[in-house]
């Protein structure tokens, strides 16, 4: 089964470069963006040049960069909105390559943080370690999971544990790790509003107008190339309260941090629901056994039972970042029935070892009491919540319905209710409602290489738009899970400046060897002059 990546963010600062004055480096050696340092010292060293505490490397020289949110200077090469793994992938990317590019990343969260709250205690990875931001891509990469165990001195200590699957929180810490070197190129608690073309057609660069989340200030930057990369926001079905959710209404993306604060004594009996019939859900039902082991929890579910993924090799093939040229190509509706089919991959299933564990638990309850009534836990098959209702005493009742019968009941009261139900990716269509009337559709529609499709002559060919993690629908299951994204930054680095790059390098080579004939011919007269051969 396949990992999801959503998530606008990354996690807690690591190990690696800072806010220094050096601009963004890796262990002394500086890499392909501009420095957004908020120091307003010298640069120590001879590192960088510095001017308003902003640094832009080109082939290790340090020049002086535009003050950022004017237009009346040169353009970011590229923005990414969000600082998520698509976007790291893309940073990653981009120093292998030792790109000469001014690149930022804004990013809404106050720091990296990725998955935050589904970082429980014991949970595995549920893809491969090889499957990391860099290996698939470039083994050689500074930045793969196992250079990451060798800085970190546990390479060795790993591999004894006879593994390819570590545990969440050892990833999250590899992401943190590897964001940490881009510390420079990110500015955070950035939310951004708005993404909306400067200028008459052809458009040639872009506005990027981002709030300041601590200050609530409007920034406005400008960019020729942008990434959206926000990732999922939360699915709220509608039977719930919507704006504000109530404050018993936890949403698995906030489970471990929400939970404590709202239940604060381990050892109180409360009553807590999850609602969900997949991986998050039964990870947070089997987390209560111990987070609050005198709690009463039930597990609602829309199936007849929990379902395992189908993780085996040949259906796994099905994530190879070479499959998405096969699902992009495919008819619509052919795709879309394809997509259908695999869904038990990676949506509404279990990992089959979760599964027995639970099994195992109320195995355990029926050995100690038949009525499965008086049972500590519990799982409620072909439910669906259809209202939720708010007694007196702050307790939360729901509104059930047989999925099979349509029979209708109201539960007892809960003192808490983790809704596991998903997320919903269209952030973009918001951003780019200033850009609506270039659209080559009435909504955003993508090439094979991501790129948000225009009215043609619209944009200059040295400007647009990418979307990363919400083209489900046109590129297959994975677009929205970790298996690809060490491909897929390489081949967004390629698809954003490829064409530049080689043109750039053909003028290259020409001057070269114009410049190589000059001298030549200098050469060739002096010796002349001087009564030689006259050869070179």
């Amino acid at each position: 089964m396949a990992d999801i990546m959503n998530g606008y963010g990354s996690e807690h600062h690591m190990n690696g470069a800072h806010g220094n004055g050096n601009g963004c480096h890796n262990n002394g050696n500086t890499t392909f963006t501009d420095s957004i340092s908020n120091s307003h010292s010298t640069s120590n060293g001879s590192n960088g040049a510095h001017r308003n505490g902003h640094l832009t490397y080109r082939n290790g020289n340090s020049t002086s960069s535009p003050k950022m949110g004017s237009h009346n200077h040169e353009p970011y090469d590229l923005i990414c909105i969000g600082f998520g793994p698509a976007s790291l992938a893309i940073a990653i990317a981009l120093h292998d390559q030792k790109t000469q590019v001014r690149v930022l990343f804004l990013e809404r969260q106050p720091e990296f943080a990725w998955h935050a709250g589904m970082i429980l205690p014991g949970s595995r990875m549920q893809i491969s370690f090889i499957k990391d931001l860099a290996t698939l891509r470039n083994p050689r990469s500074k930045f793969t999971f196992l250079n990451y165990l060798r800085e970190k001195n546990r390479l060795v200590t790993f591999t004894n544990l006879g593994t390819f699957l570590p545990l969440r929180e050892e990833y999250n810490d590899y992401m943190a790790w590897c964001a940490s070197h881009f510390e420079d190129c990110v500015r955070y608690g950035q939310d951004v509003v708005s993404v909306a073309p400067i200028g008459e057609k052809p458009i040639q660069s872009w506005t990027v107008t981002s709030r300041d989340i601590k200050n609530d200030q409007e920034k406005k930057l400008a960019a020729r190339h942008v990434v959206i990369a926000v990732g999922g926001k939360p699915n709220i079905p509608k039977e719930f309260p919507q704006n504000p959710l109530n404050s018993r209404i936890i949403h698995s993306s906030e489970y471990s941090s929400a939970i404590p604060k709202l239940l604060n004594d381990k050892n109180k009996a409360y009553k807590i629901a999850v609602v969900g019939g997949g991986q998050s859900a039964a990870e947070i039902f089997n987390d209560m056994h111990s987070r609050y082991p005198n709690s009463k929890t039930s597990l609602i579910i829309k199936g007849s039972a929990l379902r395992p993924s189908d993780d085996s090799p040949f259906v796994n093939e099905i994530f190879d970042p070479s499959r998405v040229d096969l699902v992009y190509s495919m008819p619509a509706e052919i795709r879309k029935e394809s997509i259908i089919q695999d869904r038990a991959t990676n949506y509404g299933v279990v990992r089959l070892e979760l599964i027995e564990h639970l099994y195992e638990t109320l195995y355990h309850q029926r050995l100690q009491n038949p009525s499965e009534a008086e049972w500590q836990h519990r799982i409620i098959p072909l439910r669906e919540v259809a209202g939720v209702e708010e007694n007196k005493l702050g307790e939360i009742h729901l509104q059930l319905k047989n999925t099979r019968t349509g029979v209708a009941e109201t539960t007892a009261g809960f003192d808490a209710i983790i809704i596991a139900t998903g997320y919903v990716r269209n952030a973009h269509e918001t951003l780019l409602k200033p850009a609506s009337r270039l659209l080559e559709g009435k909504s955003c529609q993508v090439n094979r290489d991501y790129r948000v499709q225009f009215k043609e002559g619209a944009i200059a060919n040295n400007s647009g738009v990418w979307l990363q993690g919400c083209c489900e629908s046109t590129h297959g299951l994975s677009d929205t899970l970790l298996s690809v994204l060490a491909v897929r930054g390489g081949e967004m680095v390629e698809s954003i400046f490829g064409e530049e790059w080689h043109a750039a390098n053909v003028i290259e080579r020409s001057v070269r060897k114009y410049t190589d004939a000059i001298v030549k011919d200098i050469v060739n007269g002096l010796r002349a002059k001087d009564g030689s051969n006259g050869q070179a």
